[in-house]
């Protein structure tokens, strides 16, 4: 950084990308990587990410890390990050759930693990290299869900609301620091993913079309951005009406 704060004319800016093998992070892999930025991605899955990190170009960084296991995707992302040195947007786009209306245990559990531990570990390790570094922007991709309880899927809304609500502590936490940190919460609607359980509505976005979007969010440095964006009708009505029962 120079006195002004401002990145010098030859710094290439780095995006770290939580979840980037498959859906939106691999969406957002791609358009940033068109953008100029250098890229490290992580996920579970290795196959899957040597061949984004291919067409990403030279440079890209690629690491395993299973937010099941989040003490080790822990220690794994704060070593890329001590690698990479400086790093200006911190993506987690990772995330799991499941149509679970008989309340089995392991379903409901798997879905913690990821959504609120695993969310919780790469944040943390994000905010906290932010935090020595005096700059930086996290991004959490939540979801509409975060908005109602579901009786289908209890466990996967009320991760979603964890999501942001720790979000916002984090944004405070910047503020209270009084530094240039930025959190973006980007919450889509039906994105057409293998996250998708049931079939497809016909107005479910693209995983490109909710890379676009997110990526406006981020220029804009916004605190919160509804994917896409005629899902923020609807958050408006859910808000609005009452509940059953």
């Amino acid at each position: 950084m120079t006195k002004t704060g401002r990145l010098p004319e030859n710094h290439k800016r780095i995006a770290v990308i939580i979840g980037a093998s498959s859906g939106i992070g691999k969406a957002l892999a791609g358009e940033l990587s068109r953008e100029g930025w250098r890229l490290a991605l992580a996920a579970r899955r290795m196959d899957l990410l040597e061949k984004i990190a291919a067409d990403c170009g030279l440079g890209t960084l690629i690491r395993r890390v299973d937010l099941m296991e989040s003490e080790k995707a822990a220690a794994a992302i704060e070593s890329l990050l001590d690698e990479l040195g400086t790093v200006d947007l911190f993506i987690i786009s990772a995330g799991t759930g499941h149509i679970n209306p008989e309340l089995e245990w392991n379903p409901d559990c798997d879905t913690l693990l990821v959504n609120v531990t695993g969310f919780v570990s790469m944040a943390q390790a994000a905010m906290r290299h932010f935090l020595r570094q005096g700059h930086g922007h996290l991004v959490g991709i939540s979801s509409i869900a975060a908005l109602r309880g579901s009786g289908g899927a209890a466990a996967y809304a009320a991760s979603k609301a964890f999501q942001s609500i720790y979000l916002d502590g984090l944004r405070d936490l910047a503020r209270l620091r009084r530094l240039p940190i930025k959190v973006t919460e980007a919450q889509p609607g039906f994105v057409d993913t293998a996250m998708m359980k049931a079939a497809h509505p016909f107005w479910a976005a693209s995983p490109e079309v909710a890379a676009r979007q997110i990526l406006r969010a981020i220029r804009r440095r916004a605190k919160h951005a509804y994917i896409t964006r005629r899902w923020a009708i609807v958050a408006w009505l859910l808000k609005l009406l009452p509940r059953a029962g």
